[in-house]
C-alpha cells in the first residue's frame, strides 16, 4: 500500500509527464487536462488549478502545506523559464496557501482580495481550537490585492478575477479563465463535503447564496467549474448547491430572529428534503445560526 506521500509524488510525476508532451485530454494518477493549456492538480488534497502561458505558468491556490515542494518541482518543470508567474488565493485558509511561500521565493507574484493578506498578516483566533493562529511567514502573504474585481492577460488567456463577499470567508475570490472557459471558485461551492461558513471572518449563508448568483451569470453549459475540493462541476452543479444553500437560507431565518437555537433548527427539519447529504449536520447548522447572528441586521428590521 502506498502511503499519503509516495501518493502524492506519484501525482506530481502524473502532472510532470502529462505536461512534457501533448496529450488528449484524459485522467491520470492525480491530474486532470481540462484542455486548452489548464491543467487540475487533485491527489485527495485541495484543488490546484494551473494555466501554461508562454510567459510562465498561473495557478490557482498553492495546496496545503505539505504539498508546497511537489508544486513549486511540477512548477519548475512545466513553466516556460521555469517559474510561476502568478498565483491567486482564493482566500486565505491555510490548506489552500500552504505552498505560498515556496513559489514566491521562486519568484511567484501571490494575487487576493485584500481581506486574505489582512488574514494571513495579522494573528487570528480560531474559536474551534480556542487558541491564536500566527502570523503566516511574511513570503506568504500576497504581494498584490484588491477589492473589488480585475483582469490581466497571461499570454493568450483572459482572465478575470473578483470578489465573491462573505461567501467562505470575507476574502473570496472567483479566477475566471475566459478563453479556455474555466472558472476557479474556491471553497464557494462544496461538492465532495460539508459547505463551511467560517462566520468568525464573516461568512454567512446569505453571502454564500449571492456569491453564487454572481458565478452563474458569469458561466455558460460548457464551462468547467473548479471547485476547492471535490470533482470539477458543470453550471447545473453549481445551480443545484446553490439552491439547496437558498433553501438552508430561508427555512433558517426566521427561526433564527425567533432565538431559535442550532438544536432546534435541526429538529425543526431545515436540512429535509434537500438534494444532499451532511458529514455533521450540526456543525453546519450551528455555522448557519453565527452567521445568521453576525448579521443580525439582515434578519428582519424587528429582530428580537
Amino acid at each position: 500500500m502506498l502511503h499519503r506521500r509516495e501518493l502524492l509524488t506519484a501525482a506530481v510525476g502524473g502532472l510532470l509527464g502529462s505536461l512534457a508532451l501533448p496529450r488528449p485530454a484524459r485522467a491520470q494518477s492525480g491530474v486532470v487536462d481540462l484542455g486548452s493549456g489548464v491543467f487540475l492538480l487533485t491527489a485527495g488534497r485541495p484543488n490546484v488549478l494551473a494555466r501554461s502561458t508562454r510567459e510562465g505558468l498561473v495557478l490557482v491556490d498553492s495546496g496545503a502545506p505539505e504539498l508546497g515542494d511537489q508544486v513549486a518541482v511540477a512548477a519548475g518543470q512545466i513553466a516556460p523559464g521555469g517559474r510561476v508567474r502568478t498565483l491567486f488565493n482564493t482566500h486565505w485558509h491555510e490548506e489552500h496557501t500552504g505552498g505560498n511561500g515556496v513559489l514566491a521565493r521562486n519568484g511567484a507574484t501571490i494575487v487576493a482580495h485584500e481581506n486574505t493578506r489582512l488574514w494571513m498578516a495579522t494573528p487570528t483566533w480560531i474559536p474551534a481550537e480556542d487558541r491564536y493562529r500566527p502570523a503566516r511567514p511574511a513570503a506568504a502573504v500576497p504581494t498584490e490585492t484588491f477589492y473589488t474585481d480585475g483582469s490581466m492577460l497571461a499570454g493568450d488567456e483572459r482572465i478575470d478575477y473578483g470578489y465573491l463577499i462573505e461567501a467562505h470567508t470575507s476574502g473570496d475570490i472567483f479566477v475566471f479563465f475566459r478563453d479556455a472557459n474555466v472558472l476557479a471558485i474556491g471553497d464557494v461551492a462544496s461538492p465532495a463535503r460539508d459547505p463551511e461558513l467560517d462566520w468568525f471572518t464573516g461568512a454567512w449563508i446569505g453571502g454564500r447564496v449571492d456569491a453564487m448568483d454572481r458565478l452563474l451569470e458569469l458561466v455558460d453549459g460548457d464551462t468547467r467549474v473548479v471547485p476547492g475540493f471535490g470533482p470539477v462541476m458543470r453550471r447545473a452543479d453549481l445551480q443545484a448547491e446553490r439552491d439547496v444553500m437558498a433553501a438552508v437560507h430561508d427555512r433558517t431565518v426566521e427561526r433564527v430572529r425567533q432565538g431559535d437555537s442550532p438544536e432546534d433548527l435541526l429538529a425543526a427539519g431545515v436540512l429535509d428534503g434537500l438534494s444532499r447529504t451532511w458529514e455533521d449536520p450540526l456543525a453546519f447548522v450551528s455555522a448557519v445560526h453565527k452567521g445568521l447572528w453576525a448579521h443580525h441586521n439582515k434578519l428582519n428590521a424587528d429582530v428580537v
